[in-house]
């Protein structure tokens, strides 16, 4: 498979970027991390926009920029997409002619109609921008990089000027990308429900280092991340709607257990990708008897972490061989005395589905 390798260093005194990233060549790699960690720094530095002395990009075996040898592709000749947190449209040109802006860099080769369908736009051709909705605007700015026809794409927190309606509307969008494109693309974000619904691959970066890069659920369940990310923490699990149960309710299957959730429309054998989040999972030593609580099952206990939460750590499960992640009291671990090989029941009190 085709990878990304990119290495950059930038000092501007009070900030520092130094990041050795090897990356997928396909799906959605999401660079993660708090505001000033780095994520859009590392963006430009990709796209050419932030020169990055000593740097080093490759993409698919395609050498963008290896300052030892003196090469530095301009940003104008790196075949890349690049959308912004604003869609910075063309005011005084109708929808159309934004795409076909776009597809000057590269006549013949994307078809402006298949992408507009795509992205769900073909009925907004003939209109203004300033008669678009914030998605709207948005989804034409994305298929606007697209008809460059990208060997890359690269995303800047496209949802972050949005309010919750609006990137509802565009997150479906998003995902039909991420299934039907095969272009790699690196998606900057701070939301972490938006990561977990989109990436395949996790970059978490903090104070401009990378803390940690791999598939995003292998990702999610390590517990020796920085204090900083346990605040959020939790785990994304990858499951298969099994079956529909009495009272409206619906199983998901994952390897190891299963999930009980409110009845689900998609067709049985659905792919569905659920968010447990660490706050909603709490531990027993025992089966849990007579409880409202729908969702437990056996785990064994893999490692134990501090958080930024003064008072509570963070526990890493093994649920066979899913990983799951509980944040509880560190009275609650002395009293139960939760180690690392402890055999505990998980209770999981809440699910989200990321769809």
């Amino acid at each position: 498979m085709s990878e990304i390798r990119a290495r950059f260093r930038l000092d501007r005194g009070s900030f520092a970027l130094d990041v050795d990233l090897t990356l997928p060549g396909q799906g959605v790699t999401a660079l993660f991390g708090h505001s000033g960690s780095g994520k859009t720094t590392c963006l430009r530095a990709m796209a050419g926009l932030e020169r990055a002395p000593g740097g080093y990009l490759a993409v698919g075996g395609e050498v963008w920029q290896d300052d030892a040898k003196g090469v530095f592709l301009p940003t104008h000749r790196r075949p890349l997409g690049y959308v912004f947190q604003e869609a910075n449209l063309f005011a005084h040109l109708s929808v159309r002619a934004n795409l076909a802006f776009g597809q000057k860099r590269s006549p013949g080769k994307a078809r402006l109609d298949e992408i507009a369908g795509l992205l769900g736009i073909d009925g907004l051709l003939d209109r203004q921008p300033d008669s678009l909705s914030g998605g709207e605007r948005q989804r034409v700015a994305i298929a606007r990089a697209l008809l460059t026809s990208p060997r890359l794409l690269l995303m800047d927190e496209p949802l972050a000027a949005l309010d919750l309606k609006r990137k509802l509307e565009i997150l479906p969008y998003l995902e039909r990308l991420h299934d039907e494109l095969s272009i790699p693309i690196i998606y900057v974000s701070h939301a972490p429900d938006e990561v977990a619904r989109l990436a395949d691959h996790l970059v978490l970066l903090h104070e401009g280092r990378m803390v940690a890069s791999g598939p995003l659920g292998e990702t999610l369940a390590r517990a020796d991340l920085p204090p900083a990310f346990a605040d959020d923490a939790g785990v994304v699990i990858e499951t298969v709607l099994a079956c529909h149960e009495a009272d409206a309710l619906s199983r998901l299957d994952f390897a190891g257990a299963c999930l009980r959730v409110g009845q689900r429309a998609e067709p049985l054998g659905s792919r569905l990708r659920c968010r447990v989040h660490a706050r909603d999972v709490s531990l027993a030593l025992e089966p849990p008897r007579a409880s409202s609580i729908l969702n437990s099952f056996a785990a064994t206990v893999a490692a134990i972490a501090p958080t930024d939460t003064p008072g509570h750590v963070l526990v890493r499960l093994d649920v066979g061989p899913t990983p799951l992640l509980a944040r509880i009291t560190r009275r609650s671990q002395r009293e139960l005395d939760i180690q690392p090989g402890r055999q505990v029941w998980a209770q999981v009190k809440a699910v989200a589905l990321l769809a």
